[in-house]
């Protein structure tokens, strides 16, 4: 009878603890035994025992009632006899078809038995296809979803201060992550491709003159005339000896030198005055002048064509100069290095304002329930693209997964969770058939007589 209750084999390697929950080597790498596992698989053993014993225990009230026939106990004993027998062979017909599942019967080649060993591929392909026919459909995962309420649910979590702070400091978090991983130098190539491919493309002579004759049409560089004439008065007034040098030095050398300070003196005082003028007088002729050639400069980059392509060349030769390209290039540097320091600030604007984005959008989510559908739609048209889309590659991990694992140890795991249940098959197989023994034997009787 020792053969009916099988021993657990001993875990490959002999030297792995599977209390510890160490990882078996070789094939069965994945499958780890933790201690609640030993604990399932110890329980299994005292299952087994059980059934076991009860096995024995009907084989000896079988034995013992039918040496109290032979002994001519009376008719008593035929009826105890009837019952153990069939509670043997229900016992026995039971525990064959428990270990059938997981191993061969006593070693022997019985066909159809140790089924999860030597169908352990089809099991894990039948499963795959089970999830990918009941759990990866669309409308399943629509009708799931829908029940869930995703969109109400998420705007109360958003909503709460709380929360808010947590999505914030994650979001932190993974943008200097991201900021981190990227290179300097290819974000810097990127953008300057970018900048001056966007430059190249686009003719920039129209724009800036439609800008400048709004801006001198509302007045607006008045303000910049001023500056200039207020800038050119005071320069003159600190360089006067410089202004009639330069006078004085251009003059023919026949000339006398008194003569020539007299002419640079007057040339000064003149530019004086006149720089003055247009400083304190608005509506100086010079100010009108400086009004017409904008207006006319602006007219002629709108529809000049010669004018237009002399921007377009210029612009093209500031684009190619290497200090244009480093500044360019540099921006980069100085935009991730404020977003990085706004994103580590906790006080920072970028953070305040996205907190009460946040906080906002759950609010709204709360209270809108157009949002709310909103919300609920893009989700499920989310997770059905992802099912429908990758349905074959969810599905072939779970087969490649469960083809990858060792069978012997693969059984032994199944079976150190399921096994205590399946043990009362036994037991219940025992009794069962203990009773169904009885109630023929007793039928036959009654019929007979």
């Amino acid at each position: 009878m020792k053969r009916f209750h099988e021993e657990e084999p001993a875990a490959a390697g002999g030297g792995a603890n599977a209390a510890d929950g160490v990882m078996l080597p070789g094939p069965a790498a994945g499958f780890t035994y933790s201690a609640a596992d030993e604990e399932k698989r110890r329980g299994v053993r005292r299952m087994k025992a059980l059934a076991t014993g009860l096995l024995l225990t009907v084989a000896l009230v079988y034995a013992l009632a039918k040496w109290a026939q032979s002994a001519g106990a009376g008719g008593w004993a035929g009826f105890v006899a009837a019952a153990a027998e069939a509670g043997m062979v229900g016992a026995l017909a039971d525990w064959f078809a428990v270990t059938a599942l997981f191993r061969r019967p006593m070693g022997l080649p019985i066909p159809h038995t140790a089924i999860i060993p030597t169908k352990k591929d089809q099991l894990g392909q039948s499963l795959g296809e089970f999830v990918g026919e009941n759990f990866l459909s669309g409308d399943v995962v629509r009708v799931r979803l829908r029940a869930v309420g995703i969109g109400s649910r998420l705007g109360a979590w958003l909503s709460d201060p709380a929360h808010a702070d947590r999505v914030t400091a994650e979001l932190a978090t993974a943008l200097r992550g991201a900021l981190t991983v990227l290179r300097d130098s290819d974000v810097q190539a990127v953008v300057g491709e970018a900048i001056t491919r966007r430059a190249d493309a686009a003719e920039i002579a129209p724009g800036i003159g439609a800008t400048l004759e709004k801006v001198v049409a509302d007045g607006g560089h008045h303000r910049v005339v001023d500056l200039v004439c207020v800038r050119a008065h005071d320069w003159l007034v600190l360089h006067s000896d410089s202004v009639m040098a330069a006078v004085t030095g251009g003059a023919p050398g026949w000339t006398p030198r008194f003569v020539d300070r007299k002419v640079g003196e007057r040339v000064y005082k003149e530019l004086l005055r006149f720089v003055t003028e247009m400083r304190d007088m608005p509506d100086h002729p010079a100010r009108g002048a400086v009004d017409r050639f904008l207006t006319d400069f602006a007219r002629d980059l709108q529809s000049d064509e010669d004018t237009r392509a002399r921007v377009e060349r210029l612009k093209s030769e500031v684009l190619g100069r290497g200090e244009v390209q480093d500044v360019i290039a540099s921006v980069w540097s100085s935009v991730r290095g404020m977003i990085v320091a706004a994103a580590e600030d906790e006080r920072s604007e970028l953070r305040l304002r996205t907190r009460a984005s946040i906080l906002s959008l759950g609010a709204r989510m709360t209270e809108d329930e157009r949002l709310r559908r909103k919300v609920d739609g893009w989700l499920e048209d989310a997770a059905v693209y992802v099912v429908t889309t990758y349905r074959d590659e969810i599905t072939a991990l779970i087969t490649e997964t469960v083809a990858g694992w060792d069978a012997e140890h693969t059984s032994r795991k199944i079976e150190a969770h399921i096994g205590r249940d399946l043990q009362f098959i036994r037991i219940n197989g025992t009794v069962v058939g203990a009773l169904a023994g009885l109630l023929i034997y007793t039928a036959s009787r009654l019929l007979g007589a």
